[in-house]
């Protein structure tokens, strides 16, 4: 089963983030915050430690292998510092794992500027903490769609991977083309409506968890669109809605990868 965090006090995240060689984040998480209208981004929001914390223990105490990040920022950051630990102590066990894309970031990104800006905080990160990683980028238009008759997005372009860990963090709703039957996400009281999750549910493994930024209506659609068995939790302290894949094992490859995340 899943493995949730801790909760750690004020004084306690910013020491963890700190013993992280991160005390930059500390800093900028002090940082203004923006207002409910301000949702046309300039700059990348300020991080919020707890959230980073709780995305960082999901890695770490469910030993996940493989992830799949829509949009990208300081999550990425923490997202590779995970792995990297992870590979560190589990990279002979990975072995006998069905898992072709081990310790592996895939970054999905619909802002060319905040991929950028991105790629250049990971690979200086990346260099300063000597991490053995590999991380890949993906950059995709988002287009509106229907799923089921029912008007969502989706992203034109796809990174080739199964991953047993989902943040969805992306795409910014104001940079989707199109619109279906006049209507897109383009206006502030709309909101982000991914479905390219509901569309891959059949090739995900048990044990896959999906956690969603916010992003509340989002989290509901794939709530009511599931077919497959997932337990659901709304976490409204950190305004995360975490899905875990709770089904029987496919097969004793599937099971071998189950018993890897529990041991």
């Amino acid at each position: 089963m899943m493995k949730f965090p801790q909760k750690l006090n004020k004084l306690q995240l910013e020491r963890f983030f700190i013993k992280k060689g991160l005390g930059d984040l500390v800093k900028l998480s002090k940082g203004p915050i923006k207002k409910v209208n301000d949702m046309v981004l300039a700059s990348p929001y300020r991080p919020e430690l707890g959230d980073l914390y709780s995305l960082y223990q999901f890695i770490i105490l469910n030993k996940r292998t493989t992830i799949l990040e829509f949009g990208s920022g300081w999550s990425s950051i923490i997202f590779a510092l995970a792995l990297n630990e992870l590979k560190t102590k589990f990279i002979k066990q990975i072995k006998n794992l069905r898992r072709n894309n081990p310790f592996e970031l895939f970054i999905l990104e619909n802002e060319k500027k905040f991929l950028g800006i991105t790629k250049k905080k990971l690979s200086k990160f990346i260099k300063k903490n000597k991490l053995k990683i590999k991380i890949s980028y993906c950059y995709s238009d988002v287009v509106m769609t229907k799923f089921n008759d029912r008007i969502a997005t989706e992203y034109k372009k796809f990174p080739l991977c199964n991953p047993d860990f989902i943040y969805l963090d992306g795409p910014d709703q104001f940079n989707v083309k199109g619109d279906i039957n006049g209507v897109s996400t383009r206006h502030k009281d709309m909101m982000p409506m991914v479905c390219d999750i509901l569309k891959f549910e059949h090739f995900y493994t048990p044990g896959t968890i999906i956690v969603t930024d916010g992003r509340a209506a989002n989290a509901n659609f794939l709530l009511k669109n599931f077919q497959r068995k997932w337990s659901y939790k709304n976490n409204k302290k950190t305004d995360q809605h975490i899905f875990y894949l709770n089904e029987p094992s496919l097969g004793k490859y599937n099971q071998r990868q189950l018993s890897f995340y529990n041991d």
